[in-house]
């Protein structure tokens, strides 16, 4: 089984690209997975991402996450939203491209007012791509990241059962 998690941030080394390891590790721990999450951080795909060829880096990526099992697609809420970068690079998979992935949506906020963001914008986007996405997104205010593991212990004992009845739902 595969977990990945794609990192919307366009800074490197963001407080994004943290939490959504972090987040990925707890769901791969209540589903039984022993091995770490691949990481698709497009902060360093960026430059890539908007040439007209499709660089080779762009090609794996694209296929790791279409490939994945259980996929973590975070990003920073800008303007109400997640990034442009994240909606460029799920622009490259073709319809369907994740209809083999249990997705869940994390967005990380600086207001409680975008809490609805993750459920508004970026579930419809990966259930448009065909992912089955079984539970509510997380919306973590910037605030509790200190308190990290108090946020991600409940929140992964809770979707962790989802994820197995959806990964045991799907075909063949």
């Amino acid at each position: 089984m595969s977990v990945v998690t794609v990192v919307g941030n366009p800074r490197p080394g963001s407080r994004t690209h943290g939490v959504a390891v972090r987040a990925a590790e707890a769901v791969a721990r209540r589903i039984g997975d022993g091995e770490a999450p691949e990481v698709v951080d497009l902060a360093a795909l960026a430059p890539l991402l908007f040439t007209p060829e499709t660089a080779p880096e762009v090609r794996a990526a694209v296929e790791l996450v279409a490939g994945a099992d259980v996929l973590v697609v975070a990003s920073p809420t800008y303007k109400a939203t997640y990034t442009g970068l994240l909606k460029v690079f799920l622009d490259r998979l073709p319809g369907g491209a994740l209809a083999s992935a249990v997705a869940l949506p994390l967005l990380v906020m600086g207001d409680a007012r975008h809490s609805l963001a993750v459920e508004v914008h970026l579930r419809p986007l990966l259930v448009e791509l065909g992912a089955t996405v079984p539970t509510p997104g997380l919306a973590l205010l910037e605030s509790r990241i200190p308190d990290l593991d108090a946020v991600l212990g409940p929140w992964a004992d809770r979707v962790g059962p989802q994820v197995i009845a959806a990964l045991g739902k799907r075909a063949p």
